[in-house]
């Protein structure tokens, strides 16, 4: 069976998350796009030849979760050469036999248009920015919470705006808004989403 969910949405809306746990659900592979483009980034250099040799390998450094490379993934992300180059590997996991979930900010509008479950997974930025400030160890981190929420709508503002496959919804998909769920909440809905895509009876 060949089935696409395609999971996108703003940065620590939760996808990931989701998409790790849909994944696992149904048996399905899963790719988190964004490391494609966080390790684009970090890879330094012309980030153009950076996409077009990224290796597997290259998907599985320590620092690809950092601060840093998050916003070297959303810099990279808005040079359209860098996206192309890194579709063809996308859509080609994608149609594997078996199903797969993809996780990213144009899986749905321009990676996967066709993709037979669609979820746009988002919440309010200052939700966003407390999860990712908790995660970076609350009161211990080196950033206070206004300046992530700072580096979030930023992040937003360069996603959305870019020319090239700007983050939005696409039109069949749902929207799943975390800000006041809890993880369990959210993988229970997306997991029914799916599963009336994949039996609409």
């Amino acid at each position: 069976m060949r089935f696409t969910v395609a999971i996108d949405g703003p940065a620590a809306a939760g996808k990931g998350t989701i998409a790790r746990a849909v994944a696992a659900h149904f048996g399905f592979a899963h790719l988190d796009t964004g490391l494609l483009y966080r390790a684009v980034g970090m890879k330094g250099g012309d980030p153009v030849a950076a996409a077009r040799a990224l290796a597997e390998a290259d998907l599985s450094r320590p620092d690809l979760r950092s601060h840093a490379a998050s916003d070297a993934a959303s810099r990279v992300a808005a040079i359209p050469e860098v996206r192309t180059a890194l579709v063809e590997f996308q859509r080609d996991f994608a149609r594997q036999e078996g199903g797969a979930v993809l996780d990213g900010r144009d899986i749905g509008t321009v990676i996967c248009p066709a993709a037979e479950a669609k979820l746009f997974v988002t919440a309010r930025p200052e939700i966003r920015a407390r999860r990712r400030w908790l995660e970076a160890g609350g009161d211990a981190s080196p950033e206070s919470l206004d300046e992530i929420l700072a580096q979030v709508n930023a992040r937003d503002a360069r996603d959305t705006n870019r020319p090239d496959a700007p983050l939005r919804p696409a039109e069949d998909a749902v929207t799943l808004d975390t800000s006041d769920l809890s993880i369990d909440d959210a993988v229970v809905r997306a997991i029914e989403i799916v599963k009336a895509r994949i039996d609409p009876r």
